[in-house]
């Protein structure tokens, strides 16, 4: 296959038509994806299948107005219709002609070794098996299992009228471990990841293990678990379980949409203190490997480090194409999409907080009384606010400086802006944690990551009195 999908010829002459029928700026964004899955519960094979999506993308913007059009239809004239349409719906008629030269393609081959189609399904399964097994073997009180893999080939090639010509072929692979243990006290949870923009070579038997080990030991902990506090105290977040609190009630805040919109809470705020001075966040697409990696994001532009805030000092936002034109800047490389069927938007891709250098273990000894948290679930936050809620599904308590009980699933409330405001502790032990990102209706692979770290004062929506 080749690199581009479409031969750049073709290409040009649709940025072409969009641009005679009074377009100020056009793209083409065309892709072909493949993807698998397959789902082990209770050791019964209860999904196996596989698909392709392949298809083309065109926007043209005039003014404050884009228009956007999707085709299946990869043939010129398929392309050209719908060239035809989204500048129609940018602008009826328009006049003259803008002639575009496209740079020379700027490929980006997969760095995956091991691409998911040339895998036996065979293979796949006896993983899945494999992961049964070790969980089963933590104990009997593990009841049940459910194991899933699921694996995307994309490749697609972007070309707009500013010249931008560029191609990427992302490779992505996820294992998933649930596992539900039973006990005198009910059922308990506990989940495990692998996760990267890597082949099957991510998924070795030991990795598998581990995580499967790692999910059962969770879910047999959390029996002995009892109800949490409620009230402010101390949260020390352990390694890599945080990062998706800083993702949603910060992350989503530095996004430029919503900046431009006046809809965050660190609108109009670059230069000033927003955070203690032990916090550096960073959104970088660079990270080979991780859940969020890419060469380029989806309107070309390559992957960039941004650092969005330095030593509690707020320095800059993300950036797409459209949004950074209008400021009179580059993009910064957040400019992603679902696939060719969705609009792409500014999206965060690795969100992390570069670590300190405090000893985690002496964070939890210098804490007399908190809650450790080692897995974070899902939550919600305002933007325009920083207000969050977010579910605790790992987390003990520390009582004279140590790690005891296990607690039932709890809430962490608090504010974004406080959050980053009370951190008063971070240590070396750097670690990452994949996600999916969810906003207006489409999900992208993100990754989110820190070190332990200490927060001073969070409230905590427990039961116990």
């Amino acid at each position: 296959m080749p690199n581009t999908l479409v031969e750049a010829e073709v290409l040009q002459r649709v940025l072409d038509e969009a641009l005679s029928r009074g377009g100020e700026f056009a793209e083409v964004f065309v892709e072909d994806r493949t993807t698998s899955s397959a789902m082990l519960d209770q050791r019964r094979v209860e999904e196996l299948s596989s698909g392709r999506d392949r298809g083309a993308g065109i926007r043209v913007v005039v003014g404050e107005t884009t228009g956007f059009a999707h085709t299946a239809d990869l043939s010129q004239r398929g392309l050209l219709a719908a060239a035809q349409a989204a500048a129609a719906v940018a602008r009826e008629g328009g006049g003259g002609v803008r002639e575009i030269a496209l740079g020379p393609l700027l490929d980006h081959p997969s760095h995956a070794v091991m691409l998911p189609g040339d895998v036996d399904k065979a293979k796949k399964i006896e993983l899945l098996l494999h992961a049964d097994d070790v969980a089963r073997s933590e104990g009997s009180s593990i009841t049940q299992v459910q194991v899933g893999f699921g694996d995307s080939s994309r490749r697609f090639v972007v070309a707009n009228s500013d010249g931008v010509f560029a191609s990427d072929h992302q490779v992505r692979t996820r294992f998933n471990i649930s596992c539900i243990a039973t006990g005198d006290t009910g059922m308990q949870t506990g989940y495990r990841p692998i996760a990267g923009t890597r082949g099957f070579e991510l998924l070795t038997p030991e990795a598998v293990g581990d995580a499967a080990r790692r999910a059962a030991r969770q879910a047999i902990t959390k029996l002995d678990a009892r109800p949490a506090p409620s009230g402010d105290l101390p949260v020390v977040l352990a390694g890599g379980s945080g990062g998706i609190l800083f993702h949603e009630a910060c992350g989503h805040g530095l996004e430029a949409d919503a900046v431009l919109k006046q809809a965050s809470v660190y609108a109009g705020k670059v230069g000033q203190q927003v955070a203690s001075p032990l916090v550096t966040l960073v959104d970088d697409g660079t990270v080979l490997g991780e859940w969020g990696y890419l060469a380029v994001d989806d309107e070309g532009r390559p992957g960039t480090r941004n650092v969005l805030i330095e030593n509690g000092i707020l320095t800059d936002y993300m950036w797409d194409l459209l949004r950074a034109r209008k400021q009179g800047r580059t993009s910064s490389g957040n400019g992603r999409r679902q696939s060719y069927q969705h609009l792409p938007m500014v999206r965060m891709t690795n969100t992390y907080l570069l670590e300190g250098d405090a000893d985690a273990d002496e964070i939890v000894a210098q804490t007399p009384r908190g809650v450790y948290v080692a897995q974070l679930g899902g939550g919600q936050v305002n933007t325009a606010t920083g207000d969050f809620v977010f579910g605790m599904t790992a987390a003990f308590m520390i009582e004279n400086g140590q790690i005891t009980a296990p607690l039932r699933d709890c809430n962490l409330i608090g504010n974004g802006p406080e959050v980053l405001a009370r951190v008063d502790a971070v240590a070396g032990d750097f670690s990452m944690t994949p996600g999916t990102c969810g906003k207006n209706g489409q999900s992208v692979p993100v990754g989110t990551g820190q070190a332990t770290m200490r927060l001073s004062a969070v409230t905590i929506g427990g039961t116990a009195s």
